[in-house]
């Protein structure tokens, strides 16, 4: 049985997020995205624990689900559900993001790791301990003065059973390799307790075949996660698993990860990297942004303004890789998807947030049984019987990667244009009106 899994995400007690981060509305836009198992996020955060404490049951081992007196009634959900997909199952997995901000090798490193819990008796456990060390209630994704190995360490104490994956690896200021703040390697990091690492968050701004290009990450498991900051953008990066609903449970998952079961690890979902925030190197101020072999040649430094250019994700991979552009590896394989809001507004020429978008939207989320089902699993013939020809048309078009991306830098998005054969707008005017 196939199951979508994002296990990076926020509530709305972190920071710069929807206050409609909740359990309710988390479990409602699963549905709606399709997805079958999403983290809690921010686990670490009093409140937000309170509410994972008393509105969700475990009904599998480590795996919880919405009771029903909080579950947002099909009739306040029924122009994207149908009353089978409303039934369909949302199970949370404890989850957590924690910032490690410390000084190392004469460095301030700043590293974001997720945390997956095997239950909610041991994040209890870990917060705990936790809360000695730092300010728990200010963001939901903590800052701890820790070293990611001291944190490391103290969370696997607690029970050896949790999962640390090292967040967006590649992102220049917050994570494991990146350029502002980041190692070399992962030992550098970690030390003698890295054998305790076993999988890896690609982020936005790469792609599994970029990471392939390092030999070194050949013993991790890649995963992607939506880091989602809004209801919207749960599953925009996702993990397929395929899992028995007898056999799901966090053990499970854990095994998968831990052994890179590629039998029972399908594919994971990704972004086009190029549409990432930190894909080239560049200067969001100044409105500059580079290539790798540009970048070098200005000596990374803004031409505009003479300041460094922030090191973006491929100049970071260049860097460390030890293998060609091109190599292809035997690993998990990978979709690269555009959000179904955006082929829609290309399709109509209109922006994502329009009503004609929305309605079309809403139409073939309830006949596909969830956004993401319908990118990657209704045949055109299926779609025909629901939306016109240039929606169909703008669906392929992404599932063949035909694609133009200018790519992301220093926190800018990317931009994503689809290839589509449209008429020319003056001909086809000229030929209305003769």
């Amino acid at each position: 049985m196939r199951q979508i899994a994002d296990l990076h995400l926020h509530s709305k007690y972190s920071r710069a997020t929807s206050k409609d981060l909740d359990l309710e509305h988390l479990e409602l836009w699963s549905k709606i995205k399709g997805l079958q198992i999403i983290g809690t996020g921010d686990f670490t955060h009093p409140a937000w624990f309170k509410d994972l404490a008393t509105k969700l049951v475990e009904v599998k081992s480590g795996l919880y689900q919405l009771s029903d007196n909080y579950k947002i009634k099909l009739t306040q959900a029924s122009e994207y559900l149908t009353a089978e997909s409303y039934q369909s199952p949302v199970y949370f997995l404890p989850s957590a993001e924690i910032s490690c901000i410390y000084k190392q090798g004469e460095k301030t490193r700043r590293i974001h790791l997720v945390i997956l819990a095997p239950n909610l008796v041991a994040v209890a456990k870990l917060n705990e301990r936790l809360n000695k060390i730092g300010n728990l209630r200010s963001d939901g994704r903590p800052i701890l003065g820790w070293s990611a190995k001291n944190l490391l360490e103290l969370i696997l104490e607690v029970d050896a059973n949790f999962m640390v994956i090292p967040a967006h690896i590649w992102t220049p200021w917050f994570s494991l390799f990146g350029s502002k703040s980041g190692f070399d390697t992962v030992a550098e990091c970690f030390g003698d307790l890295a054998k305790h690492i076993f999988a890896m968050e690609t982020g936005l701004s790469s792609d599994p075949a970029m990471n392939w290009r390092l030999s070194a990450l050949d013993q991790y498991t890649l995963v992607s996660n939506s880091d989602a900051h809004s209801l919207r953008r749960l599953g925009r990066e996702a993990n397929v698993w395929e899992i028995a609903a007898k056999d799901l449970s966090y053990r499970e998952i854990y095994r998968i990860l831990k052994e890179r079961d590629q039998e029972k690890f399908l594919y994971t979902i990704e972004f086009f990297p190029e549409e990432g925030r930190y894909h080239w190197d560049g200067h969001a101020a100044c409105q500059k942004s580079y290539p790798p072999s540009q970048s070098r040649e200005l000596n990374k430094l803004c031409p505009v303004c003479r300041k460094p250019l922030t090191i973006g994700v491929l100049s970071r991979v260049e860097e460390l890789a030890d293998r060609p552009v091109d190599f292809k590896a035997n690993r998990v394989p990978y979709k690269s998807l555009v959000s179904l809001e955006q082929i829609i507004g290309e399709a109509l020429e209109k922006t994502p947030t329009t009503k004609a978008v929305a309605a079309v939207y809403q139409k073939l989320v309830k006949f596909g049984g969830g956004e993401l089902p319908v990118l990657l699993d209704l045949t055109a013939e299926q779609l025909a019987t629901c939306v016109d020809s240039e929606v169909i048309q703008a669906i392929l078009a992404v599932r063949a990667s035909q694609v133009k991306v200018k790519p992301g830098y220093d926190g800018v998005y990317g931009e994503v244009k689809i290839s589509l054969n449209k008429p020319n707008k003056a001909l086809k005017q000229k030929s209305l009106f003769g």
